[in-house]
């Protein structure tokens, strides 16, 4: 039987091993996290490993190419009377009762909130620290503007037509998979070609994980894997406007930024500078699906452009022909997703009970075109706040919009 005095050396050798140990772990740690910090622009893991879950701050995280700000930019009339400050929010989620709808802006972590009427500006208010001029980020609302430089792309003669196959454009899909012969452009923008789209979060390489923290988008895309003819149903999928976007490329001979600056950004009076956040630096593609970025004001102006038809003044910037195909439900895909978003056309949710239409991105940033009464509604965020601001949120302040300018 050993000692107290036999004992003492054995405890301390083994203090000695356990932290040896302890700093074994820390420098393989420290140096993991080194190569992560160091590599970002580069590694996919090194990515996962140091941003986490996307949020409001990968503006700043990933490389951006800019656009500048219109030569000719567009300024809204404000209205003589702010009429949403009388519009009260019942949110027992926050307080008893009833509180201002700033208040709930406020508390829902939104940091811009936008209302057109026409071309007057109804409302403009910035929360949680961000101001007129703050950059906002759009998440998935990005799509709708992709969609719409490829319908510009198709009135320029770039792109032959919508039914045209991706591989006229994509010639290489073909060594890989002869079915990609019939995906066609029109399959890609209401998501229904076929492809995969994994979104499963207890899987660390979804689908999901590889699109937006590849550093090389175009090669991911490229690899994209077929599951079903398509046309046969409505899968939202990443994989779509990542290979509209290299399409748009080889078409039109531009990046897509520097396309989308001078067909669309400057043309529709973008008063500030706009950017699109890029896979990488190396490979300096657009992440199509996420992440363009601008002041909130600019980017409501996409949906005032739908509003008119398209047009700023005497220049029509959009075809009006594309305006109508994405806006009508008879030509758009049932989503079968929810009470606001019956259908999904070239990228835009379609609200078909409201005779509305919306642009969303994760976070709850949304484009609402309320057309009945001439409405824009544009909310961006950090996220949808504990009581969540959802779309439900933008219908109900139309609906009373619409009847307090009656």
């Amino acid at each position: 039987m050993k000692t107290e005095t036999q004992s003492k050396p054995f405890i301390k050798s083994l203090l000695v091993w356990l932290l040896r140990l302890v700093l074994a772990l820390a420098v393989i740690i420290g140096s993991v996290y080194l190569w992560a910090y160091l590599s970002t622009d580069s590694s996919l893991i090194a990515r996962g490993i140091m941003w986490g879950d996307s949020d409001a701050g990968d503006l700043y995280r990933f490389p951006t190419r800019q656009m500048q700000a219109s030569t000719n930019p567009v300024f809204f009339e404000p209205a003589s009377e702010d009429i949403l400050s009388q519009l009260p929010v019942t949110a027992e989620a926050l307080q008893p009762g009833k509180i201002p709808f700033a208040t709930m802006l406020e508390k829902t972590n939104t940091t811009a909130f936008i209302v057109l009427h026409g071309n007057q500006l109804l409302y403009e208010e910035y929360f949680n620290g961000s101001s007129r001029e703050s950059i906002q980020t759009s998440f998935s609302a990005a799509k709708s503007f992709t969609a719409t430089l490829v319908g510009i792309a198709i009135d320029e003669g770039y792109i032959q037509s919508l039914d045209d196959p991706i591989t006229d454009y994509l010639p290489e899909l073909l060594e890989r998979d002869s079915r990609f012969e019939v995906i066609t452009i029109r399959h890609l923008l209401s998501m229904t070609s076929g492809l995969r789209w994994d979104r499963n979060e207890s899987n660390p390489f979804s689908d999901d994980f590889l699109t937006y923290y590849s550093p090389d988008l175009r090669e991911t895309a490229m690899e994209a894997q077929i599951i079903e003819a398509p046309g046969q149903r409505f899968l939202y999928n990443d994989y779509n406007p990542a290979l509209l976007g290299i399409i748009l490329e080889r078409a039109t001979g531009m990046t897509v930024s520097e396309y989308m600056e001078t067909r669309l950004w400057q043309q529709m009076g973008a008063e500030g500078y706009g950017s699109w956040s890029l896979d990488s630096e190396n490979s300096g593609f657009e992440k199509m699906f996420v992440g363009l970025n601008g002041r909130a004001i600019d980017l409501a102006k996409l949906g005032w452009l739908f509003l008119n038809n398209g047009k700023n003044g005497d220049t029509q910037v959009i075809p009006q022909a594309w305006i109508e195909l994405s806006t009508d439900t008879d030509d758009a895909i049932y989503t079968n997703r929810g009470k606001y978003a019956n259908y999904y056309q070239n990228y835009w949710w379609l609200d078909d009970e409201n005779e509305a239409y919306y642009a969303e991105g994760d976070k709850c940033q949304f484009i609402y075109v309320y057309p009945k009464a001439d409405l824009v509604l544009a909310r961006f965020g950090t996220d949808c706040g504990d009581y969540a601001f959802g779309i439900g949120w933008m219908v109900e302040v139309a609906k009373w919009l619409d009847t307090e300018l009656q």
